[in-house]
């Protein structure tokens, strides 16, 4: 837990008091994880619930919370929309919903309601898919609304595209890391389609800088569903952006490219599109190379264009420690890589990527979404809204609940469990709970 603090006592001074509260998709440390205690380990869908609320439809779109609100983004399928949800902490009743815009998806794997939204405690911003942009107050007012395809271009993925916005250093920011070339229709076809960062005020949605950020990879692999994270190393602030084969460090001032470094890829794979988002310790910067490639472990504190000397260590000898979807974990000085694709879960060391454990994930279903960590526990939930709860000591799985029987599985459940104020919240693709636990 020393590590934990010293992690957390570096975003004082540029992060306003949190609290018990899950502001980010990944939390208040941006980590996946929390100093929270006494966490339930047992509960089920009639005990240990504190409440359930319908939810119009499915997305993968991870819960936050602040004080007594949880925002949710999702879709109402029978509508074809995309909604904006705020519902009550305590009683689970709706706080107010909004249709944002119509749509859904652009492929079955996906839905435009897959970026979660974020929260600074006066405002929520939510983004979808489809370049629909919007800040509400915390009563549901309407602050301002933008359209980044309409503004930039239409986005050129493949898939549907899943970026969910940051709030960091009194300023919004949204990345787009995308094809240089149209793909199925979509994006400039008389010109190149850049890639870029965008730095907004948060109050007013209007653009700070925008900054575009080039890329050597090809077709698919420019393609990135990560989101961006802040990092702090010896006093110096920098925005973390993985995609286009590479990982880069960028002032979060003006957008500037401080360093780079990108070596997973060297025959320029045209298929390898990136979605877990970085992850630190105090002075090392975890790197997941897509599908069946190892996680990568870069020293902090680069400049310029970085080569191999850059990486601290490489799991390549145990390949298991790979993720090509979640975003691992960091918690108790210690990584957590959750492999969907390997179905295993790992706690490695930061320093010198000495696996202490590993386990194979409970069950035969797929696990996507990422992994929380706090009170010495991992929750994860899988494609069919089972909850493993595993000991973060040893890897030992204490209990695997069962959340979404009965429930349609037409779309599998990706958004990951959180932490606030005691409570875990999670969804399915039917019901957004609150748990606090049988015991």
């Amino acid at each position: 837990m020393k590590a934990v603090t010293t992690i957390a006592l570096l975003f004082v001074l540029v992060s306003p008091a949190y609290g018990g509260n899950w502001p980010h998709w990944r939390g208040v440390h941006f980590n996946g994880s929390s100093e929270e205690t006494n966490l339930p380990t047992t509960w089920s869908r009639t005990e240990g619930v504190v409440w359930s609320s319908d939810l119009p439809g499915p997305s993968a779109s991870t819960p936050v919370v602040w004080g007594d609100h949880v925002f949710v983004s999702s879709l109402n399928l029978s509508g074809e929309q995309l909604k904006a949800l705020c519902f009550d902490r305590r009683t689970g009743k709706p706080h107010w919903s909004h249709t944002v815009s119509p749509g859904l998806r652009r492929d079955e794997r996906s839905s435009y309601a897959a970026p979660s939204p974020v929260t600074d405690g006066k405002i929520v911003v939510f983004f979808y898919g489809n370049g629909a942009l919007v800040a509400y107050d915390f009563s549901g007012k309407e602050i301002w609304s933008r359209d980044i395809q309409k503004e930039y271009g239409v986005f050129a993925f493949g898939w549907t595209f899943a970026s969910s916005p940051l709030l960091f250093d009194n300023k919004l920011f949204l990345q787009v890391l995308q094809r240089d070339v149209p793909v199925r229709g979509r994006g400039f076809a008389d010109r190149m389609n850049e890639s870029y960062l965008l730095a907004m005020e948060p109050n007013t949605g209007k653009t700070i800088w925008k900054h575009i950020r080039p890329s050597q990879a090809k077709k698919e692999s420019r393609e990135s569903f990560t989101s961006p994270v802040p990092f702090e190393y010896n006093g110096k602030k920098e925005l973390l952006v993985i995609g286009g084969d590479d990982l880069s460090g960028h002032d979060p001032a003006t957008g500037k490219e401080l360093w780079r470094w990108g070596t997973w890829n060297p025959e320029r794979i045209g298929h390898w599109r990136h979605v877990p988002s970085p992850v630190s310790s105090k002075d090392i910067i975890l790197v997941c190379a897509p599908k069946r490639d190892p996680v990568y472990a870069i020293r902090a504190g680069g400049n310029g264009k970085l080569n191999d000397n850059a990486i601290a260590w490489k799991s390549q000898d145990v390949r298991e420690v790979s993720s090509d979807v979640p975003t691992p974990a960091y918690y108790d000085g210690d990584f957590f890589v959750l492999s969907d694709v390997r179905k295993s879960l790992s706690r490695v060391e930061p320093k010198t990527g000495k696996v202490k454990w590993k386990i194979r994930t409970p069950g035969m279903q797929k696990y996507e979404a990422s992994p929380l960590a706090a009170d010495g526990k991992l929750y994860l939930i899988n494609f069919v809204g089972e909850v493993a709860v595993v000991d973060a000591a040893n890897g030992n799985v204490i209990n695997v609940i069962d959340m979404a029987e009965g429930e349609t599985r037409d779309f599998p459940v990706r958004s990951s469990v959180v932490v606030a104020d005691g409570q875990l919240f999670f969804r399915t693709n039917e019901k957004l709970y609150c748990v606090k636990g049988a015991r």
